[in-house]
């Protein structure tokens, strides 16, 4: 316990009395470089990746490009590209933006000085990483950062899940979900057609061949489809509700002041309902970027 300046200090794990933007450059953290040096978390994200790849391959070299019929193939094969392009995209996106981490090592008499905080305020410190913590935030043990409206850390994104980062992940999931569904779509026809016809005209591969990438298809597709599309539901119902997972499993009763439903999602979207809603592209500046790394390379986090 450290005492300054009529604050007191405490290392525990409490709502604090600062603000959840306050000390916090969102600028600054748009144009950072965040990567976790996750081991597991990279194999995940790397997984991921295959499995995308994979089952575009399956969709465009085993099902689509054989048809005979041409709109059928050229229609469901910019679709499925499109969305696969969109998924890995949020993936990136989600991966890649800083997700809200307060600055480690914070809790200094300087910065304190700086909140102008009333004499006997509590504000509390992590110990894990001597930063600040604001209000909502949480330690995460693989970013090794207290993270702002923590959500939940997701190998599968090899990052956590919080305030600057969620909506790409929501996108994520749901553009996972609509490629798998698709995937399962097409895979049904695709059956059919070959049952109803003959199995060496409707595949340039082996029918065996053809059976068994369709198969691991069907099984990848309906895997993250079910996985995807209850993640999707939830992340939705915490947004509504203005609760983070964390916050729902320890049962923590609210100490802000909760937003309506619709006020969550354009905290969480940006602005008023727009197409820029279910882009990740929205808001990369890729000159910036470029920049920067040219001025002193990327920021990685450690």
């Amino acid at each position: 316990t450290m005492q300054s300046a009529g604050h007191r200090f405490r290392d525990v794990e409490h709502h604090p009395l600062l603000a959840d933007t306050e000390g916090y450059d969102a600028a600054e953290a748009a144009e950072r470089v965040w990567f976790i040096r996750d081991g597991c978390g990279m194999v995940c994200a790397l997984m991921t990746w295959l499995l995308v790849v994979y089952a575009d391959f399956v969709v465009t070299f085993v099902m689509l490009l054989p048809s005979k019929d041409f709109w059928y193939s050229v229609i469901n094969g910019v679709l499925f590209n499109c969305l696969a392009v969109l998924a890995l995209s949020s993936h990136l996106r989600t991966m890649l933006t800083d997700p809200g981490a307060v600055p480690k090592g914070n809790a200094t008499k300087e910065y304190m000085d700086n909140l102008q905080l009333k004499p006997g305020e509590v504000i509390y410190k992590c110990p894990k990483c001597c930063s600040i913590k604001p209000e909502r935030a949480h330690h995460c043990s693989i970013c090794k950062r207290c993270i702002r409206k923590m959500d939940h850390h997701c190998p599968w994104v090899n990052n956590c899940v919080g305030e600057k980062n969620q909506r790409f992940f929501v996108l994520f999931t749901m553009y996972i979900a609509l490629i798998s569904a698709h995937a399962l779509v097409l895979c049904g026809f695709q059956f059919f057609s070959c049952v109803r016809g003959q199995w060496t005209e409707c595949s340039d591969f082996s029918p065996p061949v053809t059976v068994i990438l369709m198969i691991f298809l069907c099984l990848e597709g309906f895997l993250f489809l079910t996985f995807t599309a209850v993640m999707f539901g939830t992340q939705i119902h915490s947004i509504c509700n203005d609760e983070t997972e964390i916050e729902r499993l320890k049962s923590e009763k609210p100490t802000w002041e909760r937003r309506l439903r619709w006020e969550g999602m354009k905290s969480v979207f940006g602005g008023q309902p727009s197409l820029l809603w279910i882009s990740p592209f929205a808001g990369f500046r890729l000159r910036r970027l470029l920049l920067r790394a040219k001025k002193g390379g990327p920021e990685f986090a450690v």
